[in-house]
Parts: C-alpha cells; sequence; structure tokens
C-alpha cells in the first residue's frame, strides 16, 4: 500500500444511491442498510440534481478520471434545493473551474444549472516536492505568519492548463506590516508559486456606537455557543472575560467594540434566518471569531476571522452595524457556492455583497442610534470630513465610483467597482423614484424609463438564493442570470420582470438562456447513464439506463444515439426516443472475437439542444479473481491503470451500529492495486483504512462508529478485473 497515492479525499458526498448503482460488475447482495435522504420531496430534488450532474452539465463534460461530487445542499423555498457540485481528479480537488450549482424541485425537476467552464484534465498525480517543502515556500510568501493550513495536493487550472499543487491558506503580514490571508497553490513538480491570491478584504467603516442593547454571550465570556462558538476579543484571538454589562459604551474600550461586533453579527445571523431561512453567515449556523483593538485604520475578514481597528481620526473603533456585517457578507460570499474569485470584476461583487449584507442588517435592526440607510460610513467620520465612503442610490457621489456596469474595466479598483451592483440592488429594493423620503436613483443610458422596487427583505431573498447558484467564475452576467432565475422561483413574474428592470438600469445586457419572467424558459434537458461503466466477455451483452430530465420549457422528445464503439459491438437503446423525464434501456452487444480492450462509447440525445455522455466498455477483460468468498457481500468490477472507482455500486452505506468493518480486495495478478475505506466527517470522506501491500490483493479491518462508509480500489498500476468483499456491523 502507498499511502501518499490518494493524498485527498473527495470532500463531498457521492451520488445518491438511487441513482448510483453498479459502476462494473454485478453484486451479489446489497448492503444492509442504505442511507436515504429525509422526505420523498428532497430524495427527488436530489436525485435529479445528481442527474444533471452526472449528464456532464454540457461544458462540464468530465473524462473517466473527473468526478462532479456534490459538496452540500441548501433547502430554499418552494420546496426548492440548491445543490453544489465540486470537480475531482482522480480523487484530488480541483480549483479554479469545473464547480456548478444544480437549482431543481421536490417534484424532481430541475429548474437552473450553472457552471464554471473548465478545460480537460490531463495531469500526473506524482508529487515531486513534498507538502512540508510546499508550506515552507507558502509560509515564505508572508513576512510573519500567523497561521498556515495543511497543504491539501490539489490540480489548478491556470491559463487552460492543470498544475498539480499544493494548496494552503497562510494567514500573517506582508513586509509593509500589512494584514494578508493568502491563498496560495505551490506547484508540487517544480516548487514554485503557481498562484497567490489575498484573500484579504478591507472595508470602509461607519459609527460604531449602537448605544445599551442585549447579545448573547456566556456567563463569563465573550462566547456565542449558540452560533457556532462564535466570540470576540482581542488581538491574541481570546474571547474577552467578565461579567455582563459587557462594556463601558466609551468610543475606544476594547469590550465595548465587542459588544458592537457581537451585536451586529447576531443581528446579521438572525436576519438571514428569519428573512432568507439560510442557516448562519457560513450556511452551517454560524460564524467566523472576531478580533478588536487593531492600532491601524482598517476592518477586514481573510477567510478565518474578522478584524476591527479604528477610525482615521482615533475618533472610535470602526464597529457599526454595517461594518461588521460587511465584514460577515465577505464569509458569506466566500462560503457559498464558488467562494471568493481573484478577478477585480469578482472582488468588486464581493464588496458589494457586503455592503448590501450591512444595508440588509441595518434594516433588520432598524436601530435608532444607526437608521437604515443606502449609504457606508457616514457615521465614522472616516476620513474627518463627515462624508460617507460609498454610496449605493447613487455610486457617482462618492469618488466618482461607476454608477453603471459599462464604465467597469479589469484594473477597476474593487471597492469602486461594487458601485453597479450596489446601484442595482437600491433599484431592485427601492426603485429609481420611490418617495417617502428616500432618494431618487439615476438610470444608465439605454435602460427603462423607470423601475419599481420590490421591498428590501424581497431584494435580500432573491440575491441570497441568487449567491447560492454562484460559482468561481462569478461576474456581473452570471448574477444577472441566477437573480432572475431565484426571483421567478422564489416570488414569480413580477419580482422577476423588476430584477431585469434593474439589472437593465445598470448596463447589464441579457444572457443567452436567461429565465423569461413571462413564464417561459428555453426548453432544454440533462442526460445520464446509470450505471456510466460496463464490463462484459465477447459474446455477452451489458446494459446501462439512460435517464433524462427537463431542465427548461415544457417536455420534449429526446432521439437517442450513440458513436465510437469498436468493431463488434453494437449499441441499441430500447425505446430509441424519449420523453425528457423518462429513460431508455442502452443494451451493448459485444460480438465473440471483440478485440478485449477498454472503449469509451458516446451516447448523444438530441432534442431542441443536443447532449452527450460517455460510457466506459470493458471488452474482455480476464475472470474477476476469487478469494473473498468469506465476505458479507462482494462486487466485481474491471479498472485501467491509474483509475478508481467507489464500491459498493458507485455509492456508500450506512452502519447503524458500531463494529468492525472489513474489507477484502482481490486484483489481476502482477499489477498494483490500493483498497481504502472512508467514511463520511460530516464535511468529507476520510481514509479510516488502509490496504498494506503492494500487490492487488489487500486487506482491510477497521472498529468504528455508526456512520456512512465506503471503498475506493484504485489500480495504481496494471489493468484488470477484481473481486471486492466486504463485511460490515
Amino acid at each position: 500500500m502507498h499511502p501518499s497515492r490518494l493524498t485527498a479525499a473527495v470532500a463531498a458526498l457521492a451520488l445518491s444511491a438511487s441513482l448510483a448503482t453498479a459502476l462494473a460488475g454485478t453484486a451479489t447482495a446489497a448492503p444492509k442498510a442504505q442511507p436515504v435522504p429525509p422526505g420523498q420531496g428532497r430524495s427527488l430534488a436530489l436525485a435529479a440534481a445528481d442527474g444533471a450532474a452526472a449528464s456532464g452539465l454540457d461544458e462540464l463534460r468530465h473524462g473517466t478520471d473527473e468526478e462532479l461530487v456534490r459538496t452540500s445542499v441548501t433547502p430554499w423555498t418552494n420546496g426548492l434545493y440548491y445543490a453544489s457540485y465540486e470537480r475531482t481528479y482522480r480523487g484530488l480537488p480541483v480549483a479554479g473551474g469545473g464547480d456548478a450549482v444544480v437549482l431543481s424541485d421536490s417534484s424532481g425537476k430541475v429548474r437552473e444549472v450553472t457552471g464554471a467552464p473548465a478545460p480537460a484534465i490531463k495531469v500526473s498525480t506524482r508529487a515531486k516536492v513534498t507538502a512540508a517543502e510546499a508550506l515552507t515556500t507558502a509560509r515564505g510568501q508572508l513576512a510573519s505568519v500567523e497561521s498556515a493550513s495543511a497543504p491539501e495536493l490539489t490540480v489548478l487550472l491556470k491559463g487552460g492548463k492543470a498544475v498539480l499543487t499544493w494548496h494552503t491558506l497562510v494567514v500573517g503580514r506582508t513586509a509593509k506590516g500589512a494584514p494578508s490571508s493568502l491563498d496560495t497553490f505551490v506547484d508540487a513538480r517544480t516548487g514554485s508559486v503557481a498562484r497567490a491570491t489575498d484573500k484579504i478584504l478591507h472595508a470602509d467603516g461607519r459609527g460604531y456606537h449602537n448605544g445599551n442593547v442585549t447579545i448573547d454571550t456566556a456567563a463569563g465570556s465573550m462566547t456565542d455557543t449558540s452560533r457556532g462558538a462564535f466570540k470576540c476579543g482581542g488581538q491574541n484571538g481570546s474571547a474577552y472575560t467578565g461579567s455582563s454589562p459587557w462594556g463601558n459604551n466609551g468610543a475606544n474600550d476594547l469590550v465595548t467594540a465587542c459588544v458592537d461586533i457581537m451585536y451586529a453579527a447576531q443581528k446579521e445571523h438572525s436576519m438571514l434566518k428569519e428573512w432568507f431561512g439560510y442557516n448562519g453567515q457560513n450556511g452551517q449556523g454560524g460564524m467566523v471569531p472576531a478580533r478588536a483593538g487593531l492600532s491601524e485604520v482598517n476592518a477586514y475578514y481573510d477567510g478565518t476571522k474578522t478584524t476591527y481597528g479604528r477610525a482615521q481620526t482615533g475618533s472610535n473603533q470602526l464597529t457599526g452595524i454595517d461594518v461588521v456585517a460587511h465584514e460577515y457578507g465577505h464569509e458569506i460570499f466566500d462560503r457559498t457556492p464558488g467562494s471568493a474569485g481573484s478577478s477585480n470584476e469578482n472582488g468588486g461583487l464581493n464588496e458589494s455583497t457586503g455592503d448590501i449584507f450591512g444595508a440588509l442588517t441595518e434594516h433588520y435592526a432598524n436601530n435608532p442610534n444607526d437608521t437604515p440607510d443606502y449609504t457606508v460610513g457616514e457615521k465614522v467620520n472616516f476620513f474627518g470630513d463627515g462624508k460617507p465612503i460609498r454610496n449605493m442610490y447613487n455610486p457617482s457621489l462618492v469618488g466618482n465610483d461607476p454608477n453603471c456596469y459599462p464604465q467597469l474595466n479589469s484594473g477597476t479598483e474593487v471597492h469602486a467597482a461594487a458601485g453597479p451592483q450596489n446601484h442595482w440592488f437600491y433599484l431592485l429594493a427601492e426603485g429609481s423614484n420611490p418617495g417617502g423620503g428616500k432618494p431618487n436613483s439615476p438610470i444608465c443610458s439605454g435602460g427603462p424609463s423607470s423601475v419599481t422596487g420590490v421591498g428590501i427583505q424581497k431584494a435580500g431573498k432573491i440575491f441570497m438564493g441568487a449567491l447560492l447558484m454562484k460559482t468561481s467564475s462569478w461576474n456581473h452576467l452570471a448574477a444577472r442570470r441566477a437573480t432572475l432565475t431565484s426571483a421567478k422561483n422564489t416570488y414569480g413574474s413580477v419580482e422577476c420582470n423588476a430584477v431585469k428592470a434593474a439589472w437593465n438600469a445598470i448596463g447589464v445586457p441579457a444572457q443567452s438562456g436567461e429565465t423569461d419572467c413571462g413564464g417561459t424558459t428555453t426548453p432544454d434537458f440533462s442526460l445520464a447513464l446509470n450505471p456510466s461503466s460496463g464490463s462484459v466477455q465477447p459474446g455477452a451483452s451489458v446494459t446501462s439506463t439512460v435517464n433524462t430530465s427537463t431542465t427548461g420549457g415544457s417536455a420534449q422528445t429526446v432521439q437517442l444515439s450513440a458513436s465510437g464503439a469498436p468493431s463488434g459491438v453494437t449499441v441499441s437503446f430500447s425505446p430509441s426516443s424519449v420523453t425528457s423525464g423518462s429513460s431508455s434501456t442502452m443494451t451493448v452487444q459485444v460480438a465473440a472475437g471483440t478485440a478485449n480492450g477498454t472503449y469509451p462509447i458516446t451516447v448523444t440525445g438530441t432534442g431542441s439542444a443536443t447532449h452527450a455522455v460517455t460510457y466506459q466498455l470493458s471488452v474482455g477483460t480476464t475472470t474477476p479473481p476469487t478469494g473473498c468468498a468469506n465476505s458479507e457481500h462482494t462486487y466485481q468490477g474491471s479498472l485501467t491503470s491509474g483509475q478508481r472507482a467507489v464500491q459498493p455500486d458507485g455509492s456508500y452505506y450506512y452502519s447503524a451500529t458500531s463494529g468492525t468493518h472489513v474489507g477484502c480486495l482481490r486484483g489481476p495478478a502482477g499489477k498494483d492495486y490500493d483498497l481504502y475505506l472512508q467514511k463520511w466527517n460530516g464535511a468529507s470522506w476520510v481514509d479510516v483504512a488502509v490496504g498494506g501491500t503492494a500487490t492487488a490483493d489487500e486487506n482491510t479491518s477497521y472498529n468504528g462508529t455508526a456512520g456512512y462508509y465506503r471503498y475506493v480500489v484504485h489500480a495504481y498500476s496494471g489493468s484488470g478485473a477484481y473481486t471486492l468483499g466486504l463485511s460490515a456491523p
């Protein structure tokens, strides 16, 4: 066994058991217990989403060594579910493209698919540089280091090419003393830095003083265990201790600063839950900790914490409602699908997201000491001139920031680049001429004559729903399409048309395939195979189910065909055409005398659009070896060198009790196969047992608690058939 060969566990749940049947061969029996997602509606929604992902998502069509794995599921209103997917290559995570989100409903219909296009990957997964060497290089990018995550072997897509790298996050200070949080990729072949992006997002502040407020803390510590151990303290990272009442209303008293921080962050947390049904800033009920007392004119989020300094005049700490909510808005952007990107446009959208959540939290809190508005920094007197630092209803009033999307370019500073989306949000929430003492908002050239707002709560929920469709290639055009989808599915045509008018008003053009607010969408469908590979001897046949799903408009007729079959192999479909949402059985007949080998067969569905998926056919592999007869269940398959398979049947099993899990792998003689037992820890698959030989015959034994388990078989060297036996408590 070679422990370094499968160094990164897939950070997501495998395809649902309802979709992932045998990858290869036939199992003698099903595991005792298979996990079933709670609620039939959820099951149907995720089955539809996984089917769309398995179809390749068109531009995200992946090769035999690649997978799209589900990383999170977020329930939404009206029976909707957002399922996010990340790309992996030979079990390693892929950064820089290939991620996707599928929006599906409880009837099993796919409502929308978004994806970040990525090239096909072909790269060695053998690292020449060790993790320790890469960590030293990454840490060397900063003058001082506070923390660094353990390097993870990752495939980075850079300039259209795949690069094997070690990925780590290094937090510290630059040579000039500025705070930094470097998302660093070190080339695992050369040891050079392939990419380093600073995640620090500096925010401009507001007034700090919220008056006498109620906050949630422990009895003797500024720690809130009800929100994921959220805490606030000084620059050493420890929570302040003491007792209630906390603080003394002092402008520069740091415990008072933490009162303001905790008040605003907790209000934002409550707003997310009560207004949007979203579970905290990190999506899992909590948020990163906070630190007060930075001796700089700054406030920032770095991926691990938020930090707050003082105003330029030194008159107060930068801990106003919208400063804090802005910083935690960065966490929302970072922890929704696609994370944070590296371009100025993506950075501008990130800064705008912070401003939007600042405004939302102000409106939710409705604190008389900081009445709700759409300007940023007007209370804190940041520069000593009494002026705000950003303006959402008319960005050009501050620093001549751009109001309109066409004004942006690749060099627009990220805070200024927040202008167009800030402007869009105000128009959506309040309209161009809201009345009631609220300011009018201009409309860019070519836009509608006026825009009618839908209210800030609806606008916020539409925006939050769109963030749940974000991918790594997020830009204004993608945001337009996602917010239209969010508005139509969350509310209806009126709100959808308001979203469209607001985007038109800032000059973001219509996008191909975007939601038609009138109630129709472009007809489309997805295609998936179950299983997506199979092994067969000459003179025999193998079958697979072709699943289709309607992803846009009404159901349509899909004509099925196949190409790329080798001589002696015929492919037929029963029926040969289906209505999208239905299935067909594909039969692959292999004539006697067909040459042994592994062949990719392209299965194509043709309707209003054309979609294709790949079926991997293995012909004439040797009879699977024996030797696991004492196992409770056995599974058989065939791999080519470098390939991996997940068992049982491409999925996982559930053990309801503690006990011993025994694995038995028997592979082709003279070859080197590896066996891994993995357990789901709630966020990723983790190796809990590995085989111990450098042959194709390996055994594992693991005494574990109740939970989800799966086996990974890896053909490290050589090809051929294998038998896997497993016994579970």
